[in-house]
């Protein structure tokens, strides 16, 4: 599940399948959901809701990175600014040389803050040149690629790249 290589993306992975109506899947159904997946991304935290305005941040997000990713027209970014924006008024400082902002979250409920904050530095300070879509046709996953050469194509090369092998693999012994 955490294959962006930044927490604002992996939030922003919570939608299985994006691309497939069919196959669908949210990964963030409700505040326990919501708890397990914060703290497997490295916020501690007690489930008391939360789960509607993380996922409204997810899908603002997603709508801002994902034509950074394929290339396409970019999207309105104001509800963004405004998110991040009001993260940045709830912030503390956490360091001064280097600056560095830090939202504390005690529930889920400052969680919609936090990951605001962490797209904030997403787009701030991540070389957005390397942010990719799974080349799946059904996942739309985004991540960063860090590869040497820039040529990373899948989400994880061993679930969606391993599928498209074996599709090839199967099309070729066929004939």
């Amino acid at each position: 599940m955490f294959v962006g290589g930044h927490v604002a993306l992996d939030l922003v992975n919570t939608v299985a399948w994006r691309l497939d109506p069919a196959r669908r899947e949210e990964r963030l159904p409700d505040d326990e959901a919501l708890r397990w997946w914060a703290e497997a991304a490295g916020f501690p935290v007690v489930a008391n809701g939360g789960v509607a305005e993380v996922r409204a941040l997810r899908e603002t997000a997603h709508r801002v990175l994902e034509p950074l990713a394929t290339g396409a027209e970019a999207a309105d970014a104001e509800p963004l600014r405004r998110l991040i924006v009001d993260a940045l008024a709830r912030a503390e400082v956490a360091s001064v040389v280097p600056l560095e902002w830090r939202i504390p979250v005690h529930g889920t409920r400052d969680l919609p803050a936090a990951l605001a904050l962490e797209t904030w530095r997403l787009l701030q300070f991540e070389d957005l040149t390397r942010l990719r879509q799974c080349a799946d046709g059904g996942c739309g996953w985004l991540f960063l690629d860090r590869s040497r050469n820039g040529s990373r194509r899948w989400c994880s090369s061993a679930d969606c790249g391993n599928r498209e092998r074996a599709r090839r693999h199967y099309h070729r012994t066929r004939r």
